[in-house]
């Protein structure tokens, strides 16, 4: 019974062996890569020979994209990955991707223990970053690893070959990362160390805007940064390297310093165009009017420019005739077109003086043509100070009259006293100083000086009887001819010193005194009292004779005096 058994065994593993000669299965083929030779195609599938009893499948999809025509013919040989090796059609079902991926992975593990660059394509985006198609193997690609810097729009990077370098891969897992950014990163510091090696000044880069600053803008060269000042991006003025700049645009440099030890780098664009200002003197003389635009406002005054790259300064005291002490911006504006006079051109400092106001007619010569001096004017008193009336004559220009220039009779604060803050008067133009924008105005010049006469008669030396209208210590004044004032002063109140006394006089009492000076501007005399008494008594003395010729002193003054009281009665 045993031995029956195992006869009936052994038949069955024979048969099995038999079976598997016939068939040509071997469980060790399934996952392997095979070479086969394409025998025919269907409509779906290539018929591929394997080498084994039976033939193999591939689906046709699996040798072109969707709607295209196969990449295959009979006769290719190719490799295939066998997923088995037998199916319920006793067919062996191959796959070309997955021989393409089992491919890609040995050439991948190999460059990732060499540490070699890979080449790749990304095709889509997933959380966190994008897929990248590495010839069969699907890798993940890091949103931080695409670029050296943020890159805003991959587009331009899909379905472009180009290197990677493998960060990490776990075959038993099917994972593999990779990275862009660490190409980048090797092939700029290859491109610095090239670029710092053969850097000199003049030299002419093409470069990236990589940032911006209040005071520049940094520039990549490809693999080093430079720093294009504000200065040097245009010969105009720019404010912020924003108004001329932005990130990522591409720019054409120049390398103005390089400085080996610190490898700073300053770059320039202006100095590729020509410069503006050779040549400026003779196009911009001193005197020429010009047309420009505002392009700057400071405390100071305004910036004009005069074409691109060429500014001028209005300084504020340039800029009009009769506002002072008002900030630039009340008077022009940013961007305003100007017209301007060219004042003063230095070239060597690139300076050019302008005026504004002097495109426009001094204020002060335009009043004088039409009101000379001597003409009457007319105006409100705007201002009212202590020593006068400001009235005024234009929109923008006042005239001053005086306190003295009010009354021919009254004292200037009398006078003043007399007039009101928005009074309309009139007055005549006395002077007119142009250079000091002055302008004198008189309001008793209207009418006539009521002394001009008394003036025009009284002279040095004269005599002239006056009445004494105040008692000072130091003097007394006096009124002649109700008109003229005069003064006296103590030294001169008498001869003998006893006599010089100024309470000696009352007010109104009348008294002689002799003229020591005229003063016609501010008609006023100077007299004296003791000048009158030496004189008459030198007279005297003359016409009478000498205490020498035998008469007493008091003799000679008493026949003066009786002399002098004849005529008085004579007279009278």
């Amino acid at each position: 019974m045993a031995s029956s058994a195992t006869a009936t065994l052994n038949r069955e593993e024979d048969f099995a062996s038999l079976l598997d000669e016939t068939l040509g299965r071997d469980s060790g083929f399934d996952g392997s890569v095979v070479t086969g030779r394409v025998i025919r195609l269907t409509d779906e599938f290539a018929i591929v020979d394997v080498g084994l009893k039976s033939e193999g499948r591939v689906a046709l999809k699996e040798f072109g994209p969707p709607g295209a025509t196969p990449e295959v013919k009979p006769g290719d040989h190719i490799e295939l990955y066998v997923e088995r090796y037998e199916d319920r059609d006793g067919s062996i079902v191959l796959s070309r991707e997955k021989a393409r991926r089992e491919e890609a992975w040995t050439n991948l593990e190999k460059a990732f223990e060499a540490n070699q660059r890979v080449n790749g394509t990304i095709y889509g985006r997933v959380k966190g970053g994008f897929t990248v198609d590495l010839g069969g193997a699907v890798a993940f690609l890091p949103g931080s690893q695409v670029d050296i810097r943020p890159v805003r729009d991959v587009g331009p990077l899909m379905g472009q070959p180009q290197p990677f370098q493998i960060l990490k891969m776990d075959r038993a897992r099917g994972n593999i990362v990779v990275s862009r950014r660490a190409v980048l990163e090797e092939t700029r510091a290859e491109q610095r160390s090239e670029l710092i090696q053969g850097l000199k000044e003049g030299m002419i880069l093409d470069g990236v805007v990589k940032n911006i600053t209040d005071y520049g803008a940094f520039v990549d060269l490809g693999g080093v940064d430079g720093l294009l000042h504000v200065t040097d991006i245009a010969w105009r003025r720019i404010n912020h390297p924003s108004e001329a700049l932005q990130i990522g645009q591409q720019v054409k440099v120049q390398v103005i310093r390089f400085n080996s030890e610190t490898q700073r780098i300053s770059l320039g664009m202006k100095q590729l165009e020509a410069d503006p200002w050779e040549g400026v003197a003779a196009k911009y003389p001193p005197g020429a009017k010009f047309s420009g635009r505002v392009t700057n406002i400071t405390d100071y005054g305004a910036f004009v420019e005069l074409e691109p790259g060429v500014e001028g300064l209005v300084h504020v005291s340039e800029m009009s005739w009769t506002k002072k002490n008002v900030h630039p911006g009340k008077i022009v504006a940013t961007s305003q077109e100007v017209e301007v006079m060219v004042l003063d051109v230095d070239s060597s400092k690139r300076r050019i003086s302008l005026g504004l106001k002097q495109v426009q007619r001094n204020p002060w010569e335009q009043f004088v043509d039409e009101h000379p001096i001597g003409s009457v004017v007319e105006g409100e008193i705007r201002n009212m100070t202590e020593f006068g009336l400001f009235i005024g004559l234009t929109a923008d220009i006042d005239g001053m009259v005086h306190m003295s220039d009010l009354s021919w009779d009254e004292p200037g604060e009398l006078a003043m006293a007399k007039y009101e803050k928005g009074q309309v008067v009139k007055a005549k133009v006395l002077d007119v100083d142009i250079d000091k924008e002055r302008i004198s105005l008189g309001i008793k010049q209207l009418a006539d000086d009521p002394a001009a006469s008394v003036l025009d008669r009284v002279h040095k030396g004269d005599i002239v009887t006056c009445v004494v209208t105040a008692v000072q210590s130091n003097g007394i004044e006096v009124k002649v001819d109700d008109v003229l004032t005069g003064f006296i002063r103590r030294a001169e109140l008498a001869r003998d010193k006893s006599d010089q006394r100024p309470d000696r006089f009352a007010v109104g009492e009348k008294v002689d005194a002799k003229i020591v000076a005229v003063d016609r501007a501010s008609r006023k005399l100077s007299l004296t009292i003791k000048g009158k008494e030496m004189e008459e008594d030198k007279q005297a003395i003359a016409e009478f004779g000498t205490s020498d010729s035998g008469a007493s002193l008091g003799d000679i003054l008493g026949a003066a005096i009786r002399r002098r009281n004849q005529q008085a009665q004579s007279e009278s």
